[in-house]
């Protein structure tokens, strides 16, 4: 597949990192010679100097050949125009990233498919949807919800506790009559192998493990692992960020009671004109006295998405110490995520992963409605639509000649999500949940073409 990406920030270059891994061709287009020097000898790719919006420059990329366009410069106009450009010229999808919500929520209205845009993505925009998900998933560190929480993804820890700790999947499967989950990946504790469960894989102490669950799955899951899924009212929010903006007004307007916290005071007083149903506070959410007198130790979660990434975790560290719940932080440095359950933050978000989650979708086989990798495995969860024409259709799941290092999560018929054992039969149109390691994407695809 041919792909060209224009800007060569944060975003453009961790997509054409993931990208350049699945051996596809890849052109990044960007103003900055220091980035496009950074990626050039970093990666595979090739990299072209100009602007994204020069039509020789496009033709220079081979625009009327490329399979696929991305527009993730710091520019939504510069996105928006690049992707229209593109299409004229013979590009045959584009994707374009925008910062004004607005444009996503009127997309229809609009009609940006007829100025060439097939899709709008906004990482801030995403990272918030991530934040209000994980407030009402309170007792899991991850969440992922397919076709309106038909059936979710999440994930924990195991305790000493946890009902199911040195049984086998399918023992503890025994302990529901019915069950509503099911496990679709497992990490071992203190080691980044990921391992695609099977009814005799035991589930282990400190195993980091990710499930799929169906309505009433998380409640079980929940009393399996002696957690709580309790509700979050207070939220303290650390940042007046783009996301902190969004994730304020969101959680507002869904009846949270929201604190935000922002250290410039022309942001802050903008802010609170803003945010009318949001207590906005000017200071220095590191400084420690200033979240007591804020009664942090009171707040249901703590979230920090200022641009430090070391402020973020520091002041999740210092609120988890006051006795909050759930902490939640932003981090730009994809290591740290290796670091999250050993620091003791409850969740860490990356905007470059969210991002790239949305658009790696689109260079899969087969029509894919979502996907998502798992956060610190080697491991993408992916939402295929079932056509007459697949493989899978009109066959039982025993049937089904699939590969050992994958999983099928679930099936959603209707509105309605199912964890689907051997009997079940696929028909089509369902929307299958399939978790796979990268080394047998390709043979899944196959299954759904």
């Amino acid at each position: 597949m041919k792909i060209i990406i224009a800007g060569a920030g944060e975003v453009g270059f961790h997509l054409a990192k993931l990208l350049s891994y699945e051996s596809q061709e890849i052109t990044l287009i960007d103003t900055d010679r220091e980035s496009l020097t950074y990626a050039d000898t970093h990666l595979d790719i090739k990299v072209l100097k100009g602007d994204a919006t020069s039509i020789a420059i496009l033709k220079d990329a081979r625009v009327e050949d490329s399979d696929l366009v991305i527009g993730v410069t710091a520019a939504e106009t510069t996105n928006i125009t690049f992707c229209a450009i593109a299409k004229q010229l013979g590009a045959k999808r584009t994707i374009a990233r925008i910062s004004n919500t607005e444009f996503i929520t009127n997309k229809d209205e609009v009609g940006f498919t007829r100025f060439g845009i097939d899709e709008l993505i906004s990482p801030e925009s995403l990272a918030a949807s991530e934040i209000e998900l994980l407030l009402n998933q309170s007792a899991f560190k991850d969440s992922y919800e397919f076709e309106n929480g038909a059936l979710t993804m999440v994930s924990l820890s195991l305790s000493r506790t946890a009902s199911f700790v040195g049984k086998t999947v399918k023992e503890a499967a025994q302990l529901f009559s019915e069950f509503h989950f099911v496990p679709i990946a497992i990490q071992r504790f203190g080691t980044q192998y990921t391992i695609i469960p099977r009814g005799d894989t035991e589930f282990r102490e400190g195993d980091n493990v990710v499930f799929i669950t169906s309505k009433g799955g998380g409640n079980e899951l929940c009393k399996m692992t002696g957690r709580t899924n309790d509700p979050i009212k207070d939220v303290m929010i650390l940042g007046g960020s783009k996301i902190g903006y969004k994730t304020s007004r969101d959680l507002s307007k869904n009846h949270f009671n929201v604190k935000l916290i922002e250290k410039n005071k022309d942001v802050a007083f903008d802010l609170a004109d803003r945010l009318d149903k949001v207590l906005v506070i000017n200071g220095d959410g590191r400084n420690v006295e200033l979240l007591d007198e804020e009664n942090v130790n009171h707040m249901d979660a703590f979230i920090a998405v200022t641009g430090n990434s070391e402020t973020n975790i520091m002041s999740c560290l210092v609120a988890k110490s006051k006795g909050v719940k759930k902490t939640i932080a932003l981090v730009e440095n994809m290591d740290y995520f290796e670091l999250s359950q050993s620091i003791g933050i409850d969740t860490l978000i990356n905007k470059k992963l969210l991002a790239a989650n949305n658009i790696f979708r689109y260079i899969r086989r087969g029509e894919v409605i979502a996907m998502t990798k798992l956060n610190n495995m080697n491991a993408e969860l992916l939402e295929f639509k079932v056509k007459r024409s697949s493989l899978v259709c009109n066959k039982k799941i025993k049937d089904i000649d699939f590969p050992r290092s994958a999983i099928i999560g679930g099936v959603i018929r209707g509105t309605e999500g199912f964890i689907a054992l051997g009997d079940f039969k696929i028909q089509e149109g369902d929307y299958m949940v399939v978790c796979c390691l990268p080394k047998s994407i390709k043979e899944v695809e196959k299954l759904f073409l």
